[in-house]
């Protein structure tokens, strides 16, 4: 297959900002690893009998884009962390280009200890600014996954209402973007506002099981509704374990978007 070539960003703008990064470190208790930049905070964790499964909770969330766009041609993700979402979208979505932006080459460095794939012609991970490369991307992703922390947390040019103005002009017509939001933050109101800000509205907010974390789902495209949304079909591309894995999560979010009708209604 003939995968289509999109135009380098701007060099100056993609490369990463000069001052040091925080160097990761990886705990192995023998059945899984995780990534960690504090002890107090995971950011990744992979189980080493199946590492293409989705072991962190709010990465099953995030999957959750496939309600809204099954099928899509090309994903950017900003943020590697553990390569858990790239791993699982790489194995499920043969017929998907990735593209993943990781600002921190500690991280990047790391991507054998996790699984992650090496580049090939549908999968490619650039050391560079998440948000400078989104902004350079317009109209050129079906789904775009952002979740970038670093050691300190949300990074400011992640949450910015000009960062969600750039994710919306980034995404093709009826595009899905999902973001990984610290639900606990004190500045979380002010971020998921800015996400329906920049989307008209056309936003819901999905609470992960923990209720850590929060996905943030926005389309550019027709409103979000729960009447939209085709479990089997969603599923369907997936193999037999990914399927028995993302299945009842699917449903939990969809459950979520039940109130999606009545606030267009009102």
């Amino acid at each position: 297959m003939q995968w289509p070539t999109l135009p380098d960003p701007p060099l100056a703008d993609t490369q990463p900002h000069t001052q040091p990064h925080v160097k990761p470190f990886v705990c192995d208790d023998g059945s899984a690893k995780s990534l960690h930049f504090t002890m107090g905070e995971l950011q990744s964790r992979m189980n080493k009998a199946s590492p293409w499964q989705l072991d962190v909770d709010y990465t099953r969330t995030m999957m959750g884009f496939l309600l809204l766009r099954n099928a899509p041609a090309h994903i950017v993700m900003v943020g590697l962390g553990g390569g858990s979402l790239a791993k699982f979208c790489y194995r499920q979505l043969p017929d998907c280009r990735l593209t993943v932006v990781e600002i921190n080459p500690h991280v990047i460095a790391l991507r054998r200890d996790f699984s992650v794939p090496d580049d090939d012609e549908r999968f490619q991970v650039i050391l560079g600014d998440g948000a400078a490369f989104v902004a350079a991307q317009p109209a050129r992703c079906d789904v775009l996954l952002v979740d970038g922390f670093d050691h300190e947390g949300q990074p400011a040019a992640l949450c910015s209402q000009l960062f969600y103005d750039d994710c919306f002009a980034a995404l093709t017509q009826g595009g899905v973007l999902a973001v990984n939001l610290h639900h606990d933050d004190a500045d979380y109101p002010v971020w998921a506002e800015r996400i329906q800000r920049s989307f008209s509205g056309n936003a819901v907010e999905v609470p992960a099981p923990e209720k850590t974390n929060c996905i943030v789902f926005a389309s550019r495209g027709a409103p979000l509704s729960p009447r939209r949304v085709n479990l089997s079909s969603s599923l369907a591309r997936l193999d037999s374990a990914a399927r028995l894995q993302l299945k009842p999560e699917f449903a939990r979010i969809t459950w979520h978007m039940k109130d999606l009708d009545d606030s267009v209604e009102s």
